[in-house]
């Protein structure tokens, strides 16, 4: 039977920055059972090495925990949301607060900047699509 959704992170091997991320912003809880069901778009450790240099490290700083929290909530959407829903054009809102913009047309991309590499993995508590790219909020 799936475990939640940080457990999946986890055991997954592919999203230590991810999860480490989401320790230092104090959100393991929040995302984990019996909260949700949610809809999570997890950047992989190669997304976030992508981002530039320094900058992990710095949101990492108990300093910035709001902004830690600001981008990593935005990768997250109230309710199960599996890739048979996703519609082009579709407008889902964040715990954030603002929208991602969901583009169909080829694959399923987020905000026309990032690509959903895997999607619907299922957890005890809503769904894991993989993104190679950090979302950043508007």
């Amino acid at each position: 039977s799936p475990v939640d959704i940080p457990s999946t992170a986890i055991a997954a091997g592919s999203f230590t920055t991810l999860v480490a991320a989401l320790t230092a912003a104090d959100l393991v809880s929040a995302i984990a059972e019996p909260n949700g069901p949610f809809t999570v778009f997890a950047p992989t450790d190669d997304a976030f090495a992508a981002l530039p240099a320094g900058l992990v490290e710095c949101l990492l700083e108990p300093d910035n925990k709001g902004a830690l929290s600001a981008i990593l909530t935005y990768h997250v959407v109230d309710g199960q949301v599996l890739s048979t829903d996703l519609t082009d054009g579709m407008m889902a809102p964040t715990l954030q607060g603002e929208d991602v913009t969901i583009n169909t047309t080829d694959g399923v991309v987020i905000n026309d900047s990032a690509t959903v590499t895997y999607a619907d993995i299922t957890t005890s508590n809503g769904v894991i699509h993989v993104i190679n790219a950090v979302l950043v909020p508007p």
